[in-house]
């Protein structure tokens, strides 16, 4: 082949621009797949960490919030309630809530990094139902003198104590699901990470 009267410079010139534009649209049509794999700003929003403010909340009362759609309670619970938990633990099917189902720093008697409060998924670990809240003592309904507080599931009947502790003989296997919190402050508790609690 003869190569007498090409411009050298001129063919390496346009075989790298060429190279290069090739590049560049490889690379513009790689950014939506990239992108694509990235979760969205509501997606991201949906499992982002949560604020709840508990300086508001007396003892017995009960505050909620939601959490990557799921609702969060967050209980204080009274001196009587909490000198109340352990006259309950030959009703319940796991009083030392030896399950796995709350981070290691609620894995007590209590459930809960302060004692004070207590804070829960609030959905029925049978089939998901949001149960009521039910503080009151010896309510009828739910046994008389036996009851003294906690939180009933209307869909089926399952019942759990003011620590999310499931009841014996009834159709939820597991007690309420603590979520992963700490607080960052006397009256600010967060949902969804790990840390320090104040």
């Amino acid at each position: 082949m003869n190569n007498e009267g090409v411009n050298q410079d001129r063919r390496w010139f346009l075989i790298g621009s060429t190279a290069a534009v090739g590049a560049v649209g490889a690379a513009a049509a790689a950014v939506p797949f990239v992108k694509a794999w990235n979760p969205s700003a509501k997606a991201k929003a949906a499992g982002a960490p949560i604020k709840i403010d508990i300086s508001k909340l007396s003892p017995g009362e009960r505050v909620i919030a939601e959490w990557r759609s799921k609702p969060i309670w967050v209980v204080r619970r009274t001196e009587q309630s909490l000198a109340d938990l352990p006259k309950l633990n030959d009703s319940l099917r796991d009083p030392k809530s030896e399950m796995d189902q709350q981070p290691v720093y609620a894995q007590n008697p209590n459930r809960s990094i302060k004692d004070e409060y207590v804070v829960l998924i609030g959905l029925c670990t049978h089939l998901g139902c949001s149960p009521t809240y039910r503080p009151e003592l010896g309510a009828e309904d739910l046994g008389g003198d036996s009851w003294l507080g906690g939180f009933f599931c209307p869909c089926h009947g399952s019942k759990f104590d003011l620590a999310g502790r499931v009841f014996q003989g009834v159709p939820a296997p597991y007690n309420l699901e603590v979520p992963p919190h700490f607080y960052e402050d006397e009256n600010t508790i967060v949902i969804g990470l790990e840390g320090e609690a104040a």
